[in-house]
């Protein structure tokens, strides 16, 4: 293969990449960065089937398609401070009792390039936090304390 195809960013490395919290309508609104997150996961999209056995005939079962499902994208990161507004996106969300509507905004997802060129980029649709774990305490292991937080959202679509 030619150094031309490596040159454009295949294969991906998957270690540098951002993400930020989209204010308006679409990828075009105001993207808030956070802090730094160390790992996302859950990028994902998966048809079911529904299984329909033809009667008569036993050697095949058809696989008609049914639905998309996907599952909560996970974002972990070193605890930040109480100023941090997605600590208060996800604080009103999962501690405020329903007393206020839940607000979803779109996670904006990058993974880049060496050259710092976007290489791939997915929104997820009317996100909104569902879980918030912070991982053990250990007395003895010098390590960064971790939060590590689940977003359900409506639907996601790769941009880029």
């Amino acid at each position: 293969m030619s150094g031309e195809y490596f040159e454009l960013g295949y294969p991906p490395s998957a270690f540098y990449f951002s993400v930020g919290f989209v204010l308006g309508v679409g990828a075009t609104g105001i993207q808030v960065p956070d802090a730094s997150f160390s790992e996302v996961s859950g990028i994902g999209t998966e048809m079911e089937t529904e299984a329909v056995v033809e009667g008569g005939e036993n050697r095949f079962v058809h696989q008609l398609p049914k639905q998309i499902k996907h599952g909560n994208l996970e974002l972990k990161r070193g605890i930040a401070n109480a100023n941090s507004p997605l600590y208060k996106w996800c604080k009103s969300t999962l501690e405020g009792e329903f007393i206020k509507m839940i607000e979803a905004k779109s996670v904006l997802v990058k993974l880049i390039g060496g050259n710092k060129q976007i290489l791939r980029a997915w929104e997820f649709h009317d996100a909104y936090p569902v879980k918030w774990d912070v991982e053990a305490f250990n007395s003895t292991k010098n390590d960064v304390a971790v939060e590590k937080i689940a977003f359900a959202y409506t639907y996601s679509q790769r941009i880029r």
